[in-house]
């Protein structure tokens, strides 16, 4: 493969969509050899992509079988029928085209593929395999195809999966599968990514390298922020490489209070998972900054104030307090408000955060604390 078609992150591949996908012919010469299994949903057809897919046999010899029946939130019963779907094609290599959903049924496809068949794949230890995969996001935001992580829903409840061999090989920055994002997606997708670096670099577990890689995130979306949301080419690619080093950078740390706290807000609200995930740390930013106190990052507090002294400066602003509110200002520029939260539902938003999740945020979260963050969140005409 020429050297100039990819760069490199860890050992993923990232190709370029450039020249009618002549990089993307190179990896499929190389990785498949007769047939390709691939999880897309219906939005694909409105892709130039999908051209690419269907004269892949006539162009390469590739076969493509197509797999689709999933919905967003995916089931443990529509994974396992991809499991099933997979093998009677006989495919030897998977390809996801979509956003986090798609590539979540795919991660469990892979890892489900040569586990026994006869147990539920979820009581079983994975083993990892060597089938090639490739991922190609449709939003720039979920970083999902950078993380070995994946979400399925096994009986109504929320099933995290995690293991290393369902990092796809090779990632496509294809900046026209973002073209027909409506604009209220493109921009939750985006805050997700910001969330996604900000979380990682204040996160008890973060190092050297996930923070220098949330530093590059905040910068680079901050600088194609404007072509992004103006469905430029340029912007489309920038916002695609930021999301995916942001999904590198949580698959180092994890997520922290933001995540934990906001798919609730998702569920009861109908709002978009990256709306929901900067409603809550851009609340959690400020109270975090006058309760350094309540550090619990092994590290103390002299570590915690070098991330906030870090944070602001990766943002371009003179000190902590102004990135917090920096951070505040972006979300109103976007017009993402908080819902009309209802007074019963405080209850069942405190109750719904995993508290065990909370254990990576780097600053003591109780049951009151959050609830009084909540409260924070529904008054969404005060800044914080």
């Amino acid at each position: 493969m020429r050297e100039d078609s990819m760069r490199q992150n860890s050992n993923q591949v990232v190709l370029d969509a450039a020249d009618d996908y002549a990089y993307l012919d190179e990896w499929m010469k190389a990785s498949v050899h007769k047939c390709l299994f691939l999880v897309c949903g219906a939005s694909i057809r409105k892709m130039r992509i999908d051209r690419y897919f269907e004269t892949l046999e006539k162009r390469l010899g590739i076969q493509v079988v197509r797999f689709s029946a999933f919905q967003p939130n995916p089931t443990y019963e529509s994974v396992v029928a991809g499991v099933n779907a997979f093998l009677e094609s006989d495919a030897d290599a998977i390809a996801a085209v979509g956003g986090g959903s798609a590539m979540d049924v795919a991660k469990c496809i892979k890892l489900y593929s040569g586990m026994d068949h006869n147990v539920c794949y979820l009581e079983q230890e994975i083993i990892s395999n060597d089938i090639p995969f490739l991922a190609v996001p449709t939003t720039a935001g979920t970083g999902s195809e950078a993380t070995r992580f994946a979400v399925i829903y096994y009986e109504g409840e929320k099933q995290s999966v995690a293991h290393e061999s369902c990092i796809p090989d090779a990632v496509l920055v294809d900046p026209e599968a973002l073209r027909t994002l409506p604009p209220y997606h493109r921009k939750a997708a985006m805050l997700d990514a910001f969330c996604h670096a900000v979380e990682s670099y204040w996160s008890i577990k973060s190092t050297e390298e996930s923070r220098r890689l949330s530093v590059e995130v905040i910068r680079m979306i901050l600088h194609y922020l404007d072509s992004y949301l103006g469905n430029e080419q340029e912007g489309n690619v920038g916002m695609l490489k930021a999301a995916n080093m942001a999904g590198r950078a949580i698959n180092i740390t994890q997520t922290t209070a933001g995540h934990a706290m906001c798919y609730k807000l998702t569920s009861l609200y109908g709002i978009a998972h990256g709306h929901a995930a900067a409603l809550c740390v851009r609340e959690l930013w400020s109270w975090m900054l006058s309760h350094g106190d309540q550090c619990i990052d092994a590290r103390g507090r002299e570590h915690l104030a070098q991330v906030f002294d870090g944070l602001a400066n990766a943002m371009g602003c003179d000190g902590p307090q102004a990135a917090a509110r920096s951070f505040f200002t972006l979300v109103e520029r976007l017009e993402l408000q908080a819902p009309v939260i209802r007074e019963e539902d405080y209850m069942i938003l405190t109750k719904s955060v995993n508290l065990t999740r909370l254990q990576n945020h780097p600053v003591a979260l109780d049951k009151e604390t959050l609830e009084q963050i909540y409260r924070k969140i529904g008054r969404s005409d005060i800044e914080s």
